[in-house]
């Protein structure tokens, strides 16, 4: 199906996909059934959503360590995410992934991992074998403000450029790195403007406003398939909660920003937009919120259900086989 006829009614499904499972993700975790770090993308749904809905379904995707987010917003099914964070077998990366080293071919997202910007040589390398086999797929690789600055961002956007290749750089600039305040650790008040440096488009959108994010993402998917190279797209956005779930509350942000952002929710400015338009009614929505509810009640009993990673597969999808330990 071609973006351009998806309806705001099914990037509404989506953001509230990725707001219910991650709320019960968040309650999983902190009753010790997910192990490890949980980061969350609570407040950054339209910038997630508006982006993957640019694409075509083959297109390659590449996120980071927010990383349960961008495959629902890509349109990724319940089931299999929920057994990966709870490490089960029927995980999409049978549970040896967990919640920041996701997978998801079906849906075209090449991987996710916790290094900061190491999913950009990954981008590249998608973007160079689509242009290699004119198969028509451009890569939207996902990276925050902080891994801005990494060296592999401006390694992988000259080498983008110079070839040409069918990638969109997009970063989710929601103001920190952890605790450090985009304005204390990037030398400039817009990433995008980084884009000059190499010759490249450089937008910056609303990350609240998934339409806004759509239709900026959709140019340069365009520009991309019609083999004019790459573009960077800053997404001003903000996360409601901390960095992961199992850090406690610290004092970096100041009260009155989190509220300032939390009354510019995602969910309910399209859900606003909705209304006025005529083309959901308040009733259409709570429909839709019920049923994704009930599609995410479905995924924990999935998960829960399903059996842990037999031990002797630990060695299983690697690339070198293991040594055997010496024993006196």
């Amino acid at each position: 199906m071609d973006p351009a006829s998806r309806t705001p009614l099914e990037m509404y499904r989506r953001m509230v996909r990725i707001r219910l499972f991650e709320a019960a993700a968040t309650r999983l975790g902190a009753r010790g059934e997910i192990t490890g770090a949980l980061h969350t993308a609570t407040g950054q749904e339209g910038e997630i959503v508006g982006a993957c809905m640019a694409l075509h379904a083959d297109d390659y995707m590449v996120g980071n360590h927010r990383s349960h987010g961008h495959p629902i917003g890509k349109g990724a099914g319940l089931n299999k995410l929920m057994a990966e964070l709870l490490g089960r077998s029927t995980g999409v990366n049978r549970g040896k992934g967990g919640s920041m080293h996701l997978a998801d071919f079906s849906v075209g997202s090449l991987g996710e991992t916790s290094i900061v910007g190491s999913g950009f040589p990954t981008a590249v390398g998608a973007g160079l074998g689509a242009k290699l086999q004119k198969s028509g797929r451009v890569t939207l690789c996902f990276f925050g403000d902080g891994a801005s600055s990494e060296g592999t961002f401006h390694e992988s956007l000259n080498l983008a450029a110079l070839w040409k290749l069918p990638v969109i750089f997009l970063c989710e600039n929601n103001g920190y790195a952890i605790t450090t305040s985009a304005r204390k650790g990037v030398s400039v008040p817009d990433i995008a403007v980084r884009a000059a440096g190499y010759g490249i488009p450089g937008h910056i959108v609303d990350g609240q406003d998934v339409l806004a994010v759509f239709e900026v993402t959709r140019t340069a998917v365009l520009r991309a398939r019609a083999g004019d190279g790459p573009s960077l797209i800053e997404a001003k956005t903000y996360r409601f909660n901390e960095h992961a779930s199992a850090l406690p509350k610290l004092n970096y942000r100041p009260a009155d920003e989190i509220e300032r952002w939390r009354a510019r929710d995602p969910i309910a400015l399209l859900s606003k937009h909705l209304a006025a338009t005529g083309l959901a009614a308040t009733a259409v929505l709570e429909a839709i919120d019920a049923e994704v509810q009930s599609e995410v009640d479905a995924a924990v009993s999935f998960a829960q259900s399903s059996p842990s990673p037999d031990p002797a597969e630990a060695y299983d999808h690697v690339f070198v086989d293991p040594i055997v330990p010496l024993r006196s």
